[in-house]
């Protein structure tokens, strides 16, 4: 007499697929001595059932008014914990894989971004691997894991749209470096690196339009300035002059 699923959470409320034979007539379905929150008799052959709080290890018995079924088991799985994200943010567009670390986890079914699910793959009873949906809009979603013993949610990953840059602003500077440089443009919070001709710059963000740089040293000519996020990449220019000979 088998029965799907097999597990479910200790609070209860899993709807449990029981089949078998002579069926017809179901009076009772218990879990251990819980007796099931509802019963509906599906055909001869088949009687759903829906689990009673527990723990552990439960037989499951079906009665007729032939008798009572041998039990068959049913395991009772508590709801997982998250600690942490591998990674908190990514693109937009979604398509990067993140690990979900915590405990409980190796009966897990979906992830949820923000209300869009994912269906992870089980590393282990302490990590998912999972590819992140496309998000809706960019900013923080909250992070949901459900396994067969319930939901768990409190970790927030953060949506980053790619980059834009309007102005590089003054956009020329000697080749020494150190010329205090300001980019605006769009999505520029969640910036990762500014480079000048490849060479790495000291930012700060001062907000989602606005980033404070320095310069580096570099050759004279009309550089490329990078911008990069989580979700991409955006290029102005800046342009280093030589200083003067005699």
């Amino acid at each position: 007499m088998p029965i799907s699923p097999n597990q479910g959470s200790t609070g209860g409320g899993t709807l449990v697929t029981i089949t078998g034979t002579n069926l017809s007539g179901t009076t009772a379905v218990k879990f251990g001595s819980k007796p099931a929150t509802s019963i509906t008799n599906v055909s001869p052959t088949q009687v759903t059932a829906v689990s009673p709080s527990g723990t552990g290890t439960a037989g499951v018995t079906v009665t007729t008014p032939g008798g009572t079924s041998g039990p068959v088991p049913f395991f009772y799985v508590g709801a997982p914990f998250k600690s942490s994200l591998g990674t908190t943010s990514g693109p937009l567009v979604g398509g990067n894989t993140i690990t979900i670390n915590g405990v409980g986890m190796s009966t897990a079914n979906t992830v949820s971004f923000g209300g869009v699910t994912a269906t992870p793959t089980v590393v282990s009873d302490t990590e998912l691997s999972v590819t992140v949906p496309a998000g809706v809009t960019a900013g923080p979603v909250g992070v949901t894991v459900t396994t067969a013993g319930g939901s768990n949610n409190g970790l927030s990953y953060t949506y980053v749209d790619v980059p834009t840059v309007a102005t590089v602003a003054p956009s020329s500077g000697p080749t020494s470096g150190g010329t205090g440089v300001t980019i605006t443009g769009t999505n520029l919070d969640a910036t990762g690196s500014v480079t000048f001709d490849g060479a790495v710059a000291p930012f700060s963000v001062v907000n989602s339009t606005t980033l404070s740089v320095v310069t580096p040293p570099g050759a004279a000519g009309l550089v490329d300035v990078v911008v990069t996020n989580p979700a991409g990449s955006a290029t102005g220019a800046f342009t280093y002059v030589a200083g003067p000979g005699i």
